[in-house]
């Protein structure tokens, strides 16, 4: 059959099917559940998918599932990828009881993925691809609720705190030749479309400050104020911004999340969760340096003790040139050749796991228009489900399309030219070395 009639069937399924689609996207939206809790959420793609007659493994990575389709025909395989989890935003309108909403659109990711997957399998346009396809809601991406994960590591249930991160060290990547998924993003002056994305890398911190408690109203000369070091290093943290590159987009973001216990007590155990970002892996590793130097010496003003535990989170992001330039084409036989709607490339300062995947294999990464709002925010929503939902669900069926028909000639092409900043055995390592634990202990020197 000629590709453009198996794309044409293809679409048509996803517009015959949008409410469906748009449905499943929005019972995920009124169910948001933090990384590696997402039960419900993926309870509703398994049912999704088993709607469709398909098998569904289930509890990949904890909490996610995985279809996979063409499973007995030669050829790559290309992961197409959703993400199941939510953000804690309590001013948000549509926030749950405890704060969790759907504000980084994942559950439009999920949707537009399941929408793919019904475009392809309803066509039949799998029989006419040489190759096989997974279909992956994927727990986890969002880098907060940093003590739960702590708590699953340290039983041995996790490795790593992102979900994609935990699929690759378990080996549920090690025969996927590429991967695609997509984010939502408020567009200015009807853009539709950010085709090419990089993003930044950071490390995760997790940080305590020990010191010595007595009465705050009695005795606060007997104490030694942790919250006075974290706040001290807090503010050396600010002093270091201007050191850092424009060209780097080095972001640091530190929250406290335990500041004492009671008010009357001058607080002995404090707790801080930090974020340091960057554009570059070189710049993650200086920009964290002199954080580590800020806390370090916060704690040494009052005497206070100060455990740093260091975890790489994600690394920065950069997709695939040929997978983008495919998906470019179709995105603007979408939109009617309207070039002045998409965006070729930006630059964003957030992170991804969907980084650590890129650089190991090919990776097609847009942001699509649709929503309103800034990310994380409590003004984010849906404006346009047309656009949100099913532009991005056709765009990447068809393309998936397009790399693998012929005999897969373009996905055949994709895979000789990209080059990998990294193996797997070689990102395994790099992220085991660079997970480190310094303890400081200035008590004694007062």
């Amino acid at each position: 059959m000629d590709k453009n009639q198996i794309k044409k069937l293809c679409l048509e399924e996803i517009e015959k099917n949008k409410e469906l689609i748009i449905n499943a996207g929005k019972k995920i939206y009124e169910n948001p559940e933090l990384g590696y809790k997402e039960v419900k959420s993926t309870k509703i793609v398994a049912d999704f998918f088993k709607d469709m007659g398909l098998d569904v493994e289930d509890n990949i990575a904890v909490t996610g599932c995985k279809v996979s389709v063409n499973k007995d025909i030669t050829g790559p395989k290309i992961a197409v990828m959703g993400e199941l989890d939510s953000i804690v935003c309590h001013e948000h309108k549509d926030s749950n009881e405890i704060g969790n909403i759907h504000g980084c659109g994942h559950n439009i990711q999920v949707a537009g993925m399941l929408g793919t997957a019904l475009g392809l399998i309803k066509s039949n346009a799998l029989k006419w691809l040489s190759g096989k396809v997974d279909f992956i809601a994927v727990p986890a991406e969002e880098c907060i609720d940093l003590e739960y994960r702590q708590g699953l590591k340290e039983k041995g249930e996790i490795k790593f705190f992102g979900g994609k991160q935990e699929l690759l060290y378990r080996g549920l990547l090690d025969d996927v030749d590429m991967a695609m998924m997509f984010h939502t993003i408020n567009l200015d002056n009807d853009k539709k479309c950010i085709v090419k994305s990089y993003t930044n890398g950071f490390i995760s911190k997790r940080i305590t400050f020990k010191g010595v408690s007595s009465h705050a109203g009695a005795a606060p000369h007997e104490g030694i104020n942790a919250l006075n070091a974290a706040t001290l290093a807090i503010n050396n943290i600010n002093a270091q911004r201007e050191t850092f590159k424009d060209e780097d987009k080095v972001r640091v973001s530190a929250i406290i999340t335990h500041g004492g216990d009671i008010v009357n007590v001058v607080p002995s155990n404090v707790k801080m969760e930090a974020m340091v970002r960057a554009a570059t892996v070189e710049a993650m590793i200086d920009a964290n340096k002199k954080v580590n130097r800020a806390l370090q010496c916060g704690a040494m003003a009052v005497g206070a003790d100060v455990i740093i535990e260091d975890c790489i989170g994600y690394l920065p992001m950069d997709s695939d040139k040929n997978m983008d330039s495919i998906f470019r084409n179709n995105i603007l036989e979408l939109i009617d050749g309207e070039e002045d709607n998409i965006i070729d490339v930006v630059r964003e300062a957030g992170s991804t796991d969907f980084g650590d995947l890129s650089q190991i294999i090919p990776c097609l990464h847009p942001w699509i228009g649709g929503v309103s709002g800034s990310l994380h925010t409590k003004d984010y929503s849906i404006s346009n489900d047309e656009i949100a939902y099913l532009l991005p669900a056709k765009a990447i069926a068809i393309t998936v399309i397009d790399l693998l028909f012929d005999n897969a000639k373009l996905a055949g092409k994709v895979i000789s030219d990209f080059e990998p900043n990294l193996t797997k055995d070689d990102y395994l390592k790099f992220m085991d070395e660079n997970t480190k634990t310094y303890k400081y202990d200035f008590t004694d020197m007062i």
